[in-house]
């Protein structure tokens, strides 16, 4: 029997050995890798490179959607060096992602400096019914991403405390607001930063093969407003029949009742100002997006020349309806809590929100200059007409494909947290390749950020992850990072399969992935 006993446990130390030695690869390689905006940088320099390489090699495809003849062009020439010198500034302040995510963000910071975003999650998580407490996180957590970070910094440490508030274990209300902030970062009901942000990024991989292709930030809406409920329903199960029974007994469950503070009166005056305005908004929206001459005045976001939804000001303005919306509730919330006494408040939430974006704008920078140097030298083209001919050889279907592209960014997300830089690096070649085999930009785009999403909580790369270990330290010292991944990674299992059948299924289905976004497309 006790040759048994160590016969057990030599195998478990084993399996923690190569769990551990898995854990230590994936640190050592996203460690050795440069930061994102160097191997912009770096990559950059390669397509110059061998733009010159190919170019003297001759090397060229016929355009399946031009059935013209493209060769490379080389950027080794006096020509293609004045090209990249003059063309610097602008390959930056005309690139699709800057303007829009800057503009989205300035109101989405008042809303947050505000306290409006905090005080909704606030009054979400602490007036939930004990039988749908973990569905509520899980799904506050999802909706926080409306909120750039927020989540992270007040969502997952709060789940904790309303957890022990209620005699659960504080790890378990962690772990389920990690799963839906983190896990459930792409799945929303409302459009926010992050939409915009692909958006421009696939719009500019699209524009490779169509110049004129338009992506809008709603291009995956549908999709991801049902995945919302999809992604709520599968951390709620994992929580509550996987995480928290193996956490019972373990160290952190016998911590001390803790008191969720309620809010304040000024807050739940805030909150009747913001819903106010709220409603004096969405008037303003569906009256102006109604038929022209169905009621008077109507229609006033309507294009007359072309009246479809998809077509009018709202839809294609949205990203400035986005900010406006942040910008009037959060000042109706902050007039209602005092925490907004002048327009210098305002513009410090708008002011400390925009310089934090210091890091972006330099990836963003390096980002462009590789983007248009892809174009200008045909190696996006050429190498997503290579590419297509490989998919259209290898004779896999829809659904195969579709996985592979979920599990092939889910693997590089282990390695590179940044959603922008691999989308980034990917898009331009993905994009086109399923372009010309029939796919959408939108729905490729849709099944990257499903991969995107589901590592985000099991890489010790992610910048948040630090932050969370912290929290669950709170109340389980001893807890490190296999810990955390181990407790992570069903919901990771779990999210990745669900979503994938999502997708697959809307493919075999053939509805739209939102608004003017279709599944399929012919060049």
């Amino acid at each position: 029997m006790m040759f048994a006993m160590a016969e057990a446990t030599t195998l478990a130390a084993a399996k923690r050995g190569v769990f551990q030695r898995l854990l230590d690869a994936i640190e050592w390689v996203g460690n050795a890798l440069p930061n994102p905006a160097t191997l912009f940088a770096l990559l950059a320099g390669v397509v110059v490179l061998l733009s010159g390489l190919l170019h003297a090699m001759g090397v060229q495809v016929v355009n399946p959607a031009t059935h013209e003849t493209v060769g490379v062009v080389s950027l080794m020439t006096v020509e293609g060096l004045h090209r990249m010198l003059m063309k610097a500034v602008t390959n930056f302040s005309g690139f699709a992602p800057i303007g829009t995510v800057l503009v989205a963000i300035l109101g989405i910071a008042v809303a947050e400096s505000s306290g409006l975003i905090g005080a909704v999650l606030r009054v979400t998580v602490s007036k939930a019914p004990p039988a749908a407490l973990t569905a509520v996180i899980v799904f506050a957590g999802i909706m926080s991403n409306v909120g750039s970070d927020v989540g992270y910094v007040l969502l997952i440490p709060l789940a904790g405390a309303v957890f022990a508030a209620v005699g659960r274990h504080p790890v378990a209300g962690i772990a389920a607001a990690f799963a839906g902030v983190s896990g459930g970062f792409s799945a929303n009901l409302l459009p926010g930063t992050v939409d915009v942000l692909v958006g421009g990024i696939t719009q500019e991989s699209a524009r490779l093969l169509v110049p004129d292709y338009t992506v809008l930030p709603t291009a995956n809406y549908y999709f991801m407003f049902v995945a919302t409920f999809f992604v709520t329903f599968a951390g709620t199960w994992i929580t509550e029949r996987i995480v928290e029974p193996r956490l019972q007994g373990t160290e952190g469950g016998e911590s001390q009742q803790e008191q969720v503070h309620s809010l304040t009166p000024l807050e739940k005056r805030g909150l009747g100002y913001a819903g106010l305005a709220a409603w004096v908004m969405t008037v303003f929206v569906v009256w102006g997006v109604l038929p022209i001459g169905s009621v008077v005045g109507a229609g006033y976001l309507l294009d007359p020349a072309d009246p479809a939804f998809t077509a009018s000001v709202f839809m294609r303005g949205i990203v400035v309806f986005i900010c406006l919306a942040g910008i009037f509730l959060g000042v109706a919330y902050g007039v209602g809590a005092k925490t907004i006494k002048s327009d210098h408040d305002v513009i410090a939430g708008m002011s400390k929100s925009i310089a934090t974006m210091g890091s972006y704008l330099v990836l963003m920078f390096f980002c462009a200059q590789f983007v248009n140097y892809f174009a200008w030298t045909n190696l996006g083209t050429i190498t997503a007409v290579k590419g297509a001919e490989l998919l259209q050889a290898s004779g896999l279907g829809a659904a195969p494909l579709t996985v592979s592209v979920i599990f092939f960014t889910a693997f590089i997300n282990l390695f590179i947290g940044s959603a922008s830089a691999k989308w980034t690096l990917l898009g331009p070649v993905l994009v086109p390749m399923f372009m010309l085999v029939g796919y959408s930009p939108e729905f490729v785009q849709a099944a990257y950020r499903v991969g995107d999403s589901c590592t985000n909580i099991i890489t010790p790369l992610m910048v948040y992850f630090p932050l969370v270990l912290t929290f669950a330290q709170k109340y389980a010292p001893k807890t490190g990072i296999g810990t955390l991944i181990s407790l992570m990674m069903p919901y990771s299992i779990g999210f990745m399969i669900l979503w994938s059948l999502l997708l697959v299924v809307w493919i075999f289905t053939g509805w739209p992935l939102g608004p003017g976004a279709p599944m399929f497309i012919t060049l």
